[in-house]
């Protein structure tokens, strides 16, 4: 009898989240594809997320403390907003307390600004796990149907798989001296977290410190990128520094969805 070759399906979730409307597809990254059974499951890593914290304007709710240390004796370094995601570098017992130890950013632009070690209580965060960065790799070109376009003149992110809409959801592009950029791009680094601060040389000269910015898809080399904010809720107007902004759930969404090697158009 001739042997029958048997195809395994290894599909991973993203993370241990639980979804009120569930992504179309659980994958792990810019993967959804069949994978030999003997391939290496990827690499997971910590990150927290805030869920129950205060809203854009520090208001609605209780914000996360985060501490210089492993103690409510440590001073606290930064309020925390719902919709903040951050890796977490090791987690620490004390006291009958969990603490979960930031991992910093290694492309952070201004380090000097960062002036203690950051610990978050396990108890008052949500825990999940992503396998971290994905960039495209040189001279490999991706093959997806997957795309999305940028409407600035409507404020609208649309969101395609071949011909099927996925989504369509109010953004806040660039600003009238802050626009951001028109054109046919792809989707080249993706990342959970980031640390965004300012001033940005050429584009912006107000001083700001925005770590945990959530759900990244970059899509120029210059720094537009499309993400989640917690900072504001002007949704639907212009209100960026040159990046696509949606709100945090709605960047999850996608960033599940999302590939690197995907295109993002740009247009009036």
């Amino acid at each position: 009898m001739a042997l029958m070759a048997s195809i395994i399906f290894v599909v991973a979730a993203l993370t241990f989240r639980e979804y009120t409307n569930p992504p179309i597809a659980a994958v792990v990254g810019s993967q959804n594809v069949p994978v030999e059974a003997t391939s290496t499951p990827p690499q997971l890593y910590p990150y927290l997320e805030v869920i129950d914290g205060c809203g854009p304007y520090y208001a609605g709710g209780v914000c996360v403390n985060m501490r210089s240390g492993p103690g409510t004796e440590y001073p606290v370094v930064a309020k925390l907003r719902t919709g903040m995601v951050l890796k977490i570098a090791e987690t620490v017992a004390r006291d009958g307390r969990e603490w979960y130890k930031i991992e910093q950013d290694n492309e952070v632009r201004y380090p000097e600004r960062i002036t203690s070690d950051w610990y978050v209580a396990a108890e008052v965060v949500r825990l999940l796990q992503d396998d971290g960065d994905h960039r495209l790799a040189r001279a490999v070109r991706e093959t997806t149907v997957k795309n999305i376009i940028v409407d600035v003149s409507e404020e609208m992110l649309y969101a395609y798989n071949g011909n099927i809409l996925f989504m369509q959801q109010p953004i806040s592009t660039g600003l009238e001296f802050t626009p951001t950029p028109r054109g046919t791009f792809t989707v080249y680094k993706m990342t959970p977290s980031r640390f965004m601060q300012g001033p940005l040389p050429g584009v912006s000269d107000q001083e700001y410190d925005l770590p945990g910015v959530p759900w990244n898809l970059y899509f120029t080399k210059d720094g537009a990128v499309i993400h989640g904010a917690y900072w504001h809720d002007h949704f639907g107007e212009p209100w960026s520094h040159g990046c696509v902004n949606l709100p945090p759930d709605k960047a999850e969404e996608l960033y599940v969805w999302a590939e690197v090697g995907m295109t993002v158009t740009v247009q009036d």
